[in-house]
């Protein structure tokens, strides 16, 4: 039975001159760090992002070295490159990637079109997946019960108050 080999991603970067992602990687089986420079090609400072970042995930070239590396974060080199294509500083470009994967609270995701409001549950789905607690986290407590404080009176929303015998 073939295994096929494990890698193991210890960073993930970009070079914008000639265009690259670098990724340092172990062998699983010799324990050896190497370095891996993945060629970016046919991206302009036009290209999506998450296209290119699929593409190369999903390269056969580069698909076992990639997999613990998420779509994510390929997005992101790929927007920091397209900022460098743009001529932006790179204070500027990670401010503009941080403005657009943080979700503001206070945003109506009903007026969102379809694309945006897919990006934004991702977003959200990292940041549960990255904050869940799991079974073997060290401070994992099973059925937690809290108690919040309700320091003004309740308010009635009205819908609650008619008795069940007026239907």
């Amino acid at each position: 039975v073939y295994v096929g080999i494990m890698y193991t991603a210890k960073k993930c970067g970009i070079k914008f001159q000639p265009p690259a992602i670098i990724l340092i990687y172990e062998n699983e089986l010799k324990g050896k760090s190497r370095q891996r420079i993945m060629p970016v090609r046919n991206f302009s400072k036009f290209s999506d992002c998450s296209r290119a970042a699929e593409q190369l995930k999903n390269n056969p070239r580069h698909k076992s070295y990639l997999e613990e590396v998420s779509l994510r974060q390929l997005e992101k080199l790929f927007s920091l490159l397209r900022g460098y294509l743009w001529g932006q500083s790179l204070a500027e470009t990670m401010e503009q990637i941080r403005r657009e994967t943080t979700i503001d609270p206070e945003e109506d995701l009903n007026k969102l079109d379809d694309k945006e409001l897919a990006k934004r549950k991702s977003i959200m789905d990292e940041l549960f997946e990255k904050n869940q607690k799991k079974k073997d986290d060290p401070n994992f407590v099973y059925d937690v019960e809290v108690e919040f404080p309700q320091d003004e009176q309740l308010q009635s929303c009205g819908w609650d108050t008619e008795s069940a015998d007026e239907f």
